[in-house]
C-alpha cells in the first residue's frame, strides 16, 4: 500500500512538472515561484453569466472527480476509479456537463483541449480497468497524469469572464 502511495505521489509530482512545460509558460512559473505578481495573459473567453457559473461548477466537479479517482487508486479500487473517470470526465460525461451549450462559445483551441480531456479520461478508464486485472498501476497512473495535464494546459491558456 505504501509503495502504491509513493508511486502515486511520484506521478503526481511528475505530472505537475510536466504541466509547467505543457503550458509553455516558464516565465509565469518562475514568477509564481518567486512570489511575484504575474500578469494574467490567458485568453479571456466570455460566457453568458448562467453558463459561466455552470461551467465553473463543472470544472470544480472535474477536480473533485480527479481527487476521488486518486482515492480509489490508493485503495486499489480500479473499477471505481474507471467508473468515476468515464462517467464524470470521459466521453460518457458530455451530456452531463452540457457540452453542447458551451462548445459554440469556446475558441477552437479550448474546444480541442476539452475534447482531449474527455478522450484522455476515457483512455484512463480503460487503462484502470486493465490494471484491475493485471495489478500494474503504472500505466493507469500515466494515463491519469495525461488527463490532468490536459486540464492544466487549458487552464494555463484560457480563463472565463
Amino acid at each position: 500500500m505504501r509503495s502504491g502511495l509513493f508511486v502515486l505521489f511520484f506521478f503526481a509530482i511528475r505530472a505537475l512538472t510536466g504541466i509547467a512545460h505543457a503550458a509553455g509558460d516558464e516565465r509565469r512559473h518562475d514568477m509564481a515561484m518567486n512570489d511575484e505578481a504575474a500578469e494574467d495573459d490567458r485568453r479571456l473567453v466570455a460566457y453568458p453569466e448562467a453558463l459561466r457559473i455552470k461551467t465553473l461548477a463543472n470544472m470544480r466537479d472535474h477536480l473533485l472527480a480527479l481527487s476521488e479517482i486518486q482515492a480509489a487508486l490508493a485503495k486499489d479500487d480500479f473499477d471505481a476509479a474507471a467508473e468515476i473517470a468515464e462517467n464524470r470526465l470521459g466521453m460518457s460525461s458530455l451530456s452531463l456537463h452540457g457540452a453542447h451549450e458551451v462548445a459554440p462559445l469556446m475558441p477552437e483551441g479550448m474546444q480541442q483541449a476539452g475534447t482531449a480531456l474527455h478522450h484522455a479520461a476515457s483512455r484512463f478508464a480503460r487503462t484502470a480497468k486493465d490494471a484491475g486485472v493485471t495489478g500494474d498501476m503504472k500505466a493507469a497512473l500515466g494515463a491519469l497524469a495525461e488527463t490532468t495535464q490536459t486540464c492544466a494546459a487549458c487552464h494555463a491558456a484560457y480563463r472565463l469572464q
